[in-house]
């Protein structure tokens, strides 16, 4: 434990005693020294902390004080530093400026030491180099308005660019969910055009207005039924997956798993319901031949002729 972490549960030690403590007391507790007890205080004092003595009681501070917002330990700003490293490695520009904010923000207020120890995370985490590094960072799909209108059950309208033909038209949703998939961030919500519940990525989406209109969810909100629902026709998908890749196919999976079992050696079953086999076809290319698909025929025919099509493209 380093002296700023120490420090931090000093200070609530004193906080959530009843009495006064001993020197002796906290050296016991944190295992070290009188000397180091000592030094804690002095560093306690610098920092402007009102910590009490009575030479015949020990040490207290004054009741009315309060921790200052941000007083973290070590352990905590490494949680805080990687979940900002995460947000600056999305391709969404605006959620990467405003987690930069926050960063400087942070650093301004806390210890030197602290300082450093976050800078040196900073720059030595990097989450997914792909993104971070290679994507290209782009504007559109106000987060934080799409996360305030959820929060508060409010309705929005926005102009939203079609992907089949790139065409804009106007929409308006109740807004149930914001989902992140790997590379984009979408929203869920019933659409007041399809009246039915769709879903929208955000980078296409522009003009967003907050509306004045409250909305009631139909029932509670479900994530699971939300994230992993169909809008059409789903197929039963049927696969073998080899034990190396597991772990990785799962947990990138766009779709929720139903049923599993050991299969050939080496290989283990899935079946999975998905709607959409052309993008399920090309999403499972990444896997090579770790991935053996048994059914449906449609997307056996779908594999063949994507390989003949990407073979005719190389020659």
């Amino acid at each position: 434990m380093n002296s700023s972490e120490r420090r931090m549960k000093l200070i609530l030690m004193l906080q959530q005693s009843n009495s006064r403590i001993t020197v002796d007391t906290i050296a016991e507790k944190f295992d070290v020294s009188r000397r180091t007890v000592f030094r804690d205080f002095n560093g306690l004092s610098e920092m402007n902390v009102p910590v009490t003595h009575d030479k015949y009681k020990g040490y207290g501070i004054i009741p009315s004080y309060k921790i200052p917002p941000l007083m973290f330990t070590s352990k905590e700003l490494a949680t805080i530093m990687v979940g900002l490293n995460f947000v600056k490695s999305q391709v969404d520009k605006t959620l990467i400026d405003d987690a930069k904010g926050v960063e400087l923000k942070i650093k301004e207020v806390i210890p030197d030491d602290l300082r450093a120890f976050m800078e040196s995370i900073n720059e030595r985490t990097v989450v997914d180099p792909y993104l971070n590094f290679g994507a290209e960072k782009m504007a559109g799909g106000d987060w934080y308005i799409i996360s305030n209108a959820i929060s508060q059950n409010q309705s929005i309208k926005f102009e939203y660019r079609s992907k089949s033909d790139e065409k804009k038209s106007t929409r308006k949703i109740d807004p149930y969910l914001i989902v992140f998939y790997r590379d984009h961030w979408n929203v869920i919500g019933h659409s007041h055009k399809r009246e039915a519940v769709r879903n929208f990525v955000l980078d296409r989406m522009s003009d967003i207005q907050l509306l004045d209109e409250e909305f009631v969810p139909y029932g509670k909100i479900d994530v699971e039924s939300l994230i992993f629902r169909s809008n059409g026709k789903t197929h039963e998908i049927e696969l073998d997956v080899h034990k190396s890749i597991e772990k990785r196919f799962k947990a990138n999976l766009p779709a929720k798993v139903f049923k599993k079992k050991e299969a050939k050696p080496n290989f283990i079953r899935f079946w999975f319901s998905f709607d959409n086999l052309d993008f399920i076809n090309e999403w499972l290319l990444q896997f090579a031949n770790n991935i053996k698909i048994i059914s449906p025929d449609l997307l056996l025919e779908k594999r063949s002729k994507l390989l003949e099509v990407m073979i005719d493209k190389d020659k």
